[in-house]
C-alpha cells in the first residue's frame, strides 16, 4: 500500500501539524517506511515460537487513590493568567 499526498495532508490536519510543501516528500517516505515495517512485523511467522513475552501476563495495573490535602490552593490558582470562580481556566483543546 502506498501513502498518497492527500492522505498525509489529511493525517497532518487531524494532528494539527503544519507541513511545508518542501517537507511533504520527506514525510511521505518516512510514513511509508513506518507502514512497511509494521507490515513486516504483522506478517512475521509465529507458528514455531515456543515462548512469548507478555501474552498471558495479567495483573491489576490500578492503584488505590491517595488523597493529599494541599494547603495553598489559592496560591496555585493565583499563578495562572486566567481563572474563573477559584478554578484555573485553560484554552479549549477539543472542538
Amino acid at each position: 500500500m502506498e501513502v498518497k499526498k492527500e492522505e498525509l495532508l489529511h493525517i497532518a490536519n487531524l494532528a494539527k501539524l503544519e507541513i511545508k510543501d518542501e517537507e511533504i516528500d520527506k514525510y511521505l517516505l518516512n510514513l511509508q517506511d513506518i507502514l512497511n515495517f509494521s507490515n513486516i512485523v504483522n506478517n512475521a511467522p509465529i507458528d514455531d515460537l515456543k515462548e512469548t513475552i507478555g501474552e498471558r501476563d495479567s495483573y491489576n495495573v490500578f492503584r488505590k487513590d491517595n488523597i493529599k490535602v494541599f494547603d495553598d490552593m489559592n496560591g496555585i490558582v493565583d499563578n495562572f493568567p486566567e481563572k474563573q470562580e477559584n478554578m484555573i481556566k485553560v484554552p479549549r483543546v477539543v472542538q
